[in-house]
């Protein structure tokens, strides 16, 4: 099926084209037709459009739900990211939300602890505000770029930002705020 060309609305959503009525009726009956699917054929159909195997634990009615989206997405365009990502950060409070409930305590959901190793890919853009103003720095393959300038640590661009030395890192939230300082081992003297 021919994508329809996406249209910014008023608030700079991408917003697909309504289809043609004939292409509307198509679509209708594309989904229509995957409903008397068996389970198997429901695969089948699933390994064809998406060039992959259904996972195993996924319910019937779940494929019928997922393929019915995806052929509708691909005839009609898909979420924007900006969309996508809002939904993501929906679901990720309500689930911290349903956790402190079942704990009953009146303390706010823990905080999942920073992955130790973290690898920035090329093109990530990593945001900070300070001072009013809100920093914006992308993060290129052999470092990282502010201003239209380029550095080569995220403690140089933090420095550039702030005029002190900072952890770049823990400037731009990728490290936890404080750590436990270790116990300094108490040194024993012995008289000779």
């Amino acid at each position: 099926m021919a994508r329809a060309s996406n249209q910014l609305g008023q608030e700079g959503a991408a917003v697909a084209a309504p289809p043609p009525s004939s292409e509307a009726s198509k679509l209708s009956e594309e989904v229509a037709a995957l409903t008397p699917l068996t389970l198997d054929e429901l695969r089948t159909r699933w390994r064809k459009l998406f060039r992959a195997p259904a996972p195993a634990h996924l319910p019937r009615y779940l494929l019928l739900r997922i393929l019915a989206y995806r052929v509708q997405a691909n005839a009609l365009g898909d979420l924007d990211w900006e969309t996508v990502r809002f939904l993501d950060a929906v679901a990720q409070d309500w689930l911290k939300r349903r956790a402190a409930v079942k704990t009953s305590s009146k303390r706010p959901p823990p905080i999942p602890p920073v992955p130790s190793q973290r690898s920035l890919k090329p093109g990530t853009i990593l945001a900070r505000e300070h001072e009013g103003g809100l920093h914006r720095v992308m993060v290129l393959d052999g470092g990282f770029a502010w201003n239209g300038a380029t550095y080569r640590s995220l403690s140089e661009v933090a420095r550039a930002i702030t005029g002190t030395n900072w952890s770049g890192p823990r400037f731009f939230g990728l490290r936890d705020k404080s750590r436990p300082a270790l116990p300094r081992p108490r040194r024993r003297w012995s008289r000779p």
